[in-house]
């Protein structure tokens, strides 16, 4: 299961792990500093947030570098071997190494421990003030389940000239790691580390999403003369726009799908002429409306019916195949007719629009 935890809880908490007493914790490493007043800056200074690490077992094996070692005790037994590190091994344009300390990295207060870091080769930065921002997930293969354990930070690693290691120094307790039933060290002292780095470039297009309200004309009414002689199934409006687009009424006196010879059909439709962008969707709340003529009337009132929709093809829309009943256009006392007159309406409350960098 994969646990996550923030770095207050790791200051009192161990990592809940499949072996007790593995304890990743958050990363010092090891800093080139240009002089010595730069020594006080800590890790934290270098990442966007607090550390939030990430444990688990994985079966899927390392992917940008791996690192099979057939003779670990050997460095566990010397006094001379800090580390071990591998050659450099590219990703995303940048040469990277992964480096082994068999008995953690003192300096980073990772006694005790096995401790797994990767560096940058600075030869491989353009120029002194770049940055090179990085996910890490480190591997740990476990023979006896042929799976690995894995560690990763949930935030990116920032490399620069200042700062060229980043990593744990507490990724599995040395006694964890040495216990043969572990399974970490197989076939006398062999083992197997690995790491996947991902590079993550600036984005190069990216959109912004708006939606306008409150707009200076949101209403537009449709009179139509001579309602009962209208001949053919679909009637438009005339144009008209709101929000930066052009729309229109469309209208089927007799009805269409379901309500065909049952009821009036009135739909909002996005203008023929309209000019949408592949992908592009367009988000409409609004509302259509049958007006009541008779002013007074006490028990008949407008009919209103709500549009919420996201428009992507010019010329099509959205509304209701039985919108008002055919009985009751017909009714001369319910006002919906009168004088052989119509009178719809939508009132627009809300548009969206997408602006695409580059355009």
């Amino acid at each position: 299961m994969i646990q996550t935890l923030a770095l207050t809880q790791m200051l009192g908490f161990c990592l809940e792990t499949e072996e007790k007493g593995a304890q990743p914790n958050s990363i010092l490493g090891e800093a080139h500093y240009l002089n010595k007043d730069d020594l006080d800056i800590s890790s934290r200074d270098y990442k966007g947030s607090p550390s939030n690490l990430v444990t688990g077992m994985r079966d899927r094996p390392p992917m940008s570098y791996s690192l099979r070692m057939e003779s670990f005790n050997t460095l566990l037994q010397s006094n001379e071997t800090e580390r071990y590190e591998s050659r450099p091994f590219p990703v995303g344009g940048y040469n990277w190494s992964l480096i082994v300390y068999p008995n953690g990295n003192r300096q980073d207060s990772g006694s005790g421990f096995i401790s797994l870091y990767v560096a940058i080769d600075n030869s491989t930065l353009v120029s002194s003030h770049q940055e090179v921002f990085a996910d890490l997930r480190f591997y740990v293969f476990k023979r006896t389940e042929r799976n690995f354990f894995t560690v990763q930070d949930t935030d990116v690693w920032r490399y620069n000239i200042f700062k060229t290691m980043w990593g744990f120094p507490r990724v599995l307790p040395l006694d964890t790691f040495r216990n043969p039933s572990n399974g970490y060290l197989f076939n006398g002292d062999n083992c197997e580390f690995g790491v996947d780095v991902t590079v993550h470039s600036p984005f190069e297009s990216s959109e912004l999403f708006t939606v306008s309200r409150n707009f200076p004309n949101p209403r537009f009414t449709w009179t139509i003369q001579r309602f009962s002689t209208l001949v053919g199934d679909t009637h438009l409006s005339n144009t008209f726009s709101v929000g930066g687009r052009n729309w229109n009424i469309q209208v089927n006196p007799r009805g269409r799908s379901t309500g065909a010879g049952r009821a009036m059909s009135m739909y909002l439709i996005l203008n023929a002429n309209e000019k949408v962008r592949p992908n592009e969707k367009i988000y409409v709340r609004a509302r259509l409306r049958v007006i009541n003529q008779r002013i007074f009337s006490l028990l008949w009132t407008t009919i209103e019916r709500p549009i919420d929709h996201w428009f992507t093809t010019p010329g099509l829309g959205w509304g209701y195949d039985e919108f008002i009943s055919l009985d009751d256009l017909r009714d001369f006392w319910k006002g919906y007719v009168m004088g052989d007159v119509l009178i719809v309406e939508v009132e627009m409350e809300a548009i969206s629009s997408t602006n695409y960098f580059p355009s």
